[in-house]
C-alpha cells in the first residue's frame, strides 16, 4: 500500500534521519521526499512510503510523535508514482489537444497535489462545467459539498478552505471563465507549496490553450 504523509521537524542535523528510522522500523520504504518549506527553523516534508500490508495509520502517528519534536499533520493513501512527471504528462496531453485543455485538466490536477477529484466551476454561475471521474455524483445535480453551495466556493484569488470533512483548493481561471475546485477528504489542508504548484499549472494550460 502506499502512503504520503506530511512530517513536521526540527530543521537541524540528523532530524530527516530521525523520521527515516522510525520509518524503517515499522516496515516502511521510503521512496521520495518533498520538501515543502523551512521556515521559523522547522520543516514540513511529504513522504511517500510503500507499505506491507494495510497500515495502522493511527500506530504511524504514535511512533513518530512520540520522537520530541516531530510533528504528524497527515497519513493518507497515494495514488502518486514516486519518480514520475505527471505535470509533464498532463501539459503534453493539452498540447496534443488544446480544445480539451481544461477539461484534461480537471481530470488530471488531483494527482499533481495528492487531492481526490476536482471540478470546474462556471464564472458566470452556470454550475458545473466538467468533474473528474472521482468526483461525487451529486455534483452533477447540483448538490453542494458538505453543505455548502458550489457557487460560494469560488475565489478571487487561490485559496484554502475546510467544508465538513473536505479540503478544498480554489483556484480561479479568469480566462476561461471557471474556477477550478479541488478536494481531498483525508489527509491535511493544502499546504501553500500545492496551491502554488497547481496554480503555475493553470498557468501554463491557459497558455497553451491560447487564452
Amino acid at each position: 500500500m502506499m502512503l504520503r504523509l506530511r512530517v513536521s521537524f526540527p530543521d537541524r542535523p540528523g532530524a530527516l534521519g530521525k523520521v527515516a528510522r522510525v520509518l524503517g522500523t515499522l516496515g516502511a520504504d521510503i521512496l521520495q521526499v518533498t520538501v515543502l518549506e523551512r521556515e521559523t527553523g522547522r520543516a514540513v516534508d511529504d513522504f511517500v512510503v510503500s507499505w506491507p500490508g494495510s497500515p495502522d495509520t493511527a500506530a504511524v502517528r504514535d511512533r513518530l510523535s512520540a520522537v520530541p519534536g516531530i510533528r504528524v499533520e497527515g497519513v493518507w493513501p497515494t495514488r502518486e508514482v514516486p519518480g514520475a512527471a505527471p505535470d509533464y504528462d498532463l501539459l503534453r496531453h493539452v498540447a496534443t489537444d488544446p480544445s480539451r485543455a481544461f477539461a484534461t485538466l480537471v481530470d488530471a490536477v488531483p494527482d499533481l497535489v495528492g487531492a481526490e477529484w476536482a471540478v470546474a466551476l462556471s464564472s458566470d454561475g452556470d454550475g458545473l462545467v466538467h468533474r473528474s471521474w472521482q468526483a461525487p455524483p451529486s455534483l452533477d445535480e447540483g448538490g453542494g459539498i458538505a453543505g455548502v453551495k458550489l457557487a460560494d466556493l469560488a475565489s478571487l484569488r487561490p485559496a484554502t478552505l475546510a467544508s465538513g470533512s473536505h479540503q478544498l483548493m480554489s483556484l480561479p481561471v479568469p480566462a476561461a471563465r471557471i474556477h477550478l475546485v479541488l478536494a481531498r477528504t483525508t489527509g491535511p489542508s493544502f499546504h501553500r507549496a500545492e496551491v502554488d504548484r497547481a496554480g503555475r499549472v493553470v498557468e501554463l494550460v491557459s497558455l497553451i490553450a491560447g487564452l
